[in-house]
């Protein structure tokens, strides 16, 4: 599992799988998990893609196995592109695919929009371009703030409440599942959280879309309160190649809900664009 040094030196860990036919050369293809979450929230989707494609799957910094020895207000959107850039350079890729679940989605598309040459295509699931005022009040469980919900409850608490309240993945009889979730998300530092709520809140990548270059494909829940029907609308109007797939079902994680689902959609989308069969 490599670890390498962002731009101020903070160490940065990423999960690396690959059962790709060495001969082939087969491109990259990076998967950024969302807010709170780490690289082991892709362990579903992953035995599908990297029979094909070389998966590379970050650790956003201060969350899983990257360092959180840092200055807690450089957590910005600036500072994760910084990360992803350093990341897919010293992979040695001239360019690489992007798949990006909630918050890892809305940094797809802005690196997609700032640094056109390094995205071949992009994928969102269930990636908003802006968290909605009611996700946000949701999120604050009763606290006055987002912040105050973290502080008071807890990285553990906190997340437990999300899985009570239906807003995760799960399916209703899935009780490993909902505590697994749980139990991962309590190992984030709560400080961190509370930094990341403060980019969470004001992103908003609706300004870039026009800008985006690379092919698009959104997967997206049926029932889905996070990204709204209006969000949809400025995408298709403002993103060039765009395709909108709904998987059945109100959860916003489907990429852990509907992996092979998941995992088909994306692997017909990157090989049409890269020429190459993903079957045997």
């Amino acid at each position: 599992m490599p670890t390498i040094l962002a731009k101020d030196g903070t160490e940065l860990h990423y999960r690396e799988y690959d059962f790709t036919d060495p001969w082939l050369n087969a491109p990259y293809l990076v998967l950024q998990h969302g807010f709170g979450r780490s690289s082991k929230f892709w362990y579903r989707m992953v035995p599908y893609l990297s029979r094909w494609y070389k998966v590379i799957c970050p650790d956003l910094r201060g969350l899983g196995e990257s360092s959180k020895d840092f200055d807690l207000t450089m957590i910005s959107v600036e500072t994760y592109l910084d990360d992803l850039e350093t990341i897919i350079g010293s992979l040695g890729a001239k360019d690489v695919h992007y798949g990006g679940e909630s918050l890892g989605g809305i940094l797809g598309m802005a690196l997609a929009a700032e640094c056109p040459q390094l995205v071949r295509t992009l994928s969102l699931f269930a990636a908003p371009l802006v968290i909605n005022e009611s996700s946000q009040t949701a999120f604050r469980f009763g606290h006055p703030t987002w912040q105050d919900a973290l502080r008071t409850m807890g990285s553990f608490g906190w997340a437990d409440a999300g899985k009570r309240a239906g807003r995760t993945s799960f399916a209703e009889d899935d009780a490993g599942h909902r505590d697994w979730y749980s139990a991962e998300m309590g190992k984030s530092e709560v400080n961190v959280l509370i930094a990341m709520t403060y980019v969470a809140q004001t992103v908003d990548v609706k300004p870039v879309l026009h800008k985006i270059k690379a092919p698009v494909l959104g997967l997206y829940p049926t029932g889905g309160e996070v990204t709204t029907g209006d969000q949809f609308e400025t995408m298709r109007r403002d993103i060039k190649d765009l395709k909108i797939v709904h998987l059945p079902g109100p959860r916003h994680l489907v990429q852990s809900l509907h992996p092979a689902a998941c995992a088909e959609q994306v692997l017909h989308f990157m090989a049409l664009h890269d020429g190459r069969a993903c079957h045997e």
